[in-house]
């Protein structure tokens, strides 16, 4: 079982190095920019929920491309509050590569979520967005981000959880990313496996009320969970205790 889980996670790794430098345009076109209201929201929330002016450390994980690095530095600013780092931790060196060109003052590891090189309690907030559906040993990626959390420190999540509900809008939901996503990001991409794999992992993954239920095994209290656009994008906001 390890070694199957090993093969699967380094064939993600390797489907994100292959579409990194169209990941972007294809994200902004898919989501219709709506991605980056989602993000923005999400860290205003855990700035207001955090409520310290100076933090030594957020370490957002499964990277990427480092847009919500980019939030989380310019958010602080506008809230008047002082970073004194932002690490962006990723597997994926091909997006890594692409991160350090649009915020190249910031620091950049490779490594999965499951196995940070972070020092125990050092970070005041640890993110992930769209990127814990692709992290195969998840619960393992969980205790990762509470043991590197400061007490009380905020994990935040934004992740498309799996919508078990049986309405319209949830019907509307699952045939745009089934038949128009993977033919959009394909297009852009030229890798519409990737584009296909999207919807199909959504659909293999938990509920928003199975994640709450692995953030507080995982030692992290949710505090704040919100659905958006219909359920498409959930986000949470776990204390660690």
């Amino acid at each position: 079982m390890a070694e199957e889980n090993r093969d699967n996670q380094e064939d993600i790794v390797k489907m994100f190095n292959e579409i990194a430098k169209t990941y972007d345009l294809a994200n902004r076109i898919l989501s219709m920019g709506i991605d980056k209201i989602w993000r923005k929201k999400a860290c205003n929330m855990a700035f207001n929920l955090y409520e310290h002016k100076h933090i030594s450390k957020i370490v957002d994980v499964a990277c990427g491309t480092g847009d919500l690095m980019i939030d989380w530095e310019n958010i602080a600013k506008q809230n008047g509050i002082e970073v004194d780092d932002i690490v962006g931790i990723d597997p994926s060196i091909g997006m890594m590569e692409v991160g350090k060109t649009k915020i190249p003052h910031r620091t950049f590891i490779e490594a999965g979520a499951e196995a940070m090189p972070v020092e125990d309690v050092s970070a005041d907030i640890i993110s992930i967005s769209y990127g814990i559906r692709n992290v195969v040993q998840r619960k393992e990626a969980l205790k990762e981000f509470a043991r590197v959390l400061k007490k009380d420190g905020l994990c935040v999540i934004l992740e498309f959880t799996k919508n078990d509900k049986d309405t319209l809008s949830a019907k509307l939901t699952k045939f745009y990313m089934n038949q128009i996503m993977p033919h959009i990001g394909g297009l852009i991409s030229k890798n519409k496996d990737a584009y296909t794999y999207l919807p199909e992992s959504i659909e293999a993954f938990i509920t928003t009320k199975q994640m709450i239920e692995e953030l507080k095994e995982a030692g992290l209290e949710p505090i704040f969970v919100q659905g958006y656009s219909m359920d498409m994008s959930t986000t949470f906001i776990a204390r660690k205790i």
